[in-house]
């Protein structure tokens, strides 16, 4: 033990005495929870539309205030016309064209209501099935709340108002569980968290390793009588503790200032936490065996965790990613970590429900650190 104190006093020595690693450490993190928590968001606001209103009336610019008093929607111009409006499309001045048709006010409530148009920009297909959903529901609560109310149904453009009682009508309750506003930050915050112990844990550990090379210091510690078991928790246990205090931070900024739920246990996420970090930090220490610069740890260290980023269901959701891309996320630590966070934060799993993660990174933390500790013997002999 008292080796492993001497090794870790001079770790930590060298890390805060390294004033280009200081602020990737402390600053990094936090500006990018700060910025990515805000930037990565898949809510569509201020979409501007233009009008086409051929009624004129008092219902039809009732309708176009709850449109705008949302937020989602911000009217940008009025058009005579459809084909002025297309233009606008078509430049790029709308996202969304809401054409009302005369007679709108007076066929509220009749069964043969006239159709409102909407026309979406659909050359982001997924920003625009958001944006037709929520003029959709907008729009719908609208008729619900009018004076003769109607309750429209929807086909791909069109909305036609029907009268409630002159077919059967099914009453739906919706209940929105762990996230009842729809928050988005609120699911991506979890996941960007993961993002920063995964940064501590990797690129850090790689390049201290490679950063002894390019010194000369890795022959001193070779010569000296440290078991190997000695040097590579002498190297990983720093990074260890510091990435935990980065998450200790990252939590307490992702309740005050995101508002983030804190539903499950917390000794629960940082055992969690412990357990991906030692499988972060062997995949660190199995690239600072095979570079032999800083350059090319940081370069093979980007080239692994873009691959596990994009595929561990971040931004976009593993249920829709093909089935080839589906397995591969099972040896996806940062997947793994990712579903472990939001559900233990947001749903306030237990153990249990988390169990088949902890022993899969279980499983990875053993195999990759032992496959880094065997590389290293085989070259700093």
């Amino acid at each position: 033990m008292r080796t492993i104190a001497i090794l870790l006093r001079k770790e930590f020595l060298q890390i805060f005495r390294n004033r280009a690693m200081l602020p990737i450490i402390f600053a990094m993190p936090v500006i990018q929870l700060l910025v990515l928590s805000y930037a990565a968001t898949f809510d569509v606001k201020n979409t501007n539309f233009a009008l086409v209103d051929d009624d004129g009336s008092q219902a039809s610019a009732q309708l176009v205030e709850q449109l705008q008093a949302g937020g989602y929607f911000t009217l940008v111009d009025r058009y005579p016309s459809a084909q002025l409006a297309d233009q606008a499309m078509s430049r790029g001045d709308v996202g969304l064209i809401l054409r009302i048709p005369g007679g709108f006010e007076e066929s509220l409530g009749r069964p043969d209501a006239a159709s409102l148009q909407l026309v979406v920009d659909a050359q982001d297909g997924a920003t625009a099935g958001v944006v037709q959903a929520y003029a959709t529901q907008i729009i719908a609560g609208f008729g619900r709340g009018s004076a003769r109310p109607a309750s429209p149904s929807t086909t791909s453009t069109e909305l036609t108002g029907r009268r409630r009682g002159l077919i059967g009508e099914i009453q739906v309750s919706p209940a929105l569980w762990y996230n009842p506003e729809l928050n988005y930050t609120t699911y991506m915050v979890p996941g960007i968290l993961v993002l920063l112990v995964t940064m501590i844990g990797t690129f850090l550990s790689a390049m201290n390793v490679v950063r002894e090379k390019e010194i000369g210091t890795i022959e001193q510690l070779n010569v000296t009588p440290i078991r190997k078991f000695h040097f590579v928790v002498g190297k990983l246990l720093p990074f260890l503790v510091i990435a935990l205090v980065e998450l200790a931070i990252g939590l307490v900024v992702a309740r005050v200032v995101f508002a983030v739920p804190m539903l499950g246990s917390i000794p629960l996420v940082f055992l969690m936490a412990g357990v991906y970090l030692l499988v972060m930090l062997g995949i660190g220490l199995f690239i600072s065996t095979t570079a032999d610069t800083q350059q090319q740890a940081m370069f093979l260290a980007w080239f692994v965790m873009v691959i596990f980023i994009l595929m561990s269901g971040l931004f976009t959701p593993i249920e829709s990613m093909p089935l080839w891309a589906q397995r591969l996320t099972l040896v996806n630590p940062v997947a793994h970590f990712i579903e472990i966070m939001r559900r233990v934060l947001l749903k306030g799993a237990g153990f249990s429900a988390v169990s088949n993660q902890f022993w899969i990174l279980s499983v990875y933390a053993v195999a990759i650190l032992s496959m880094a500790i065997s590389r290293y013997s085989k070259t700093a002999r």
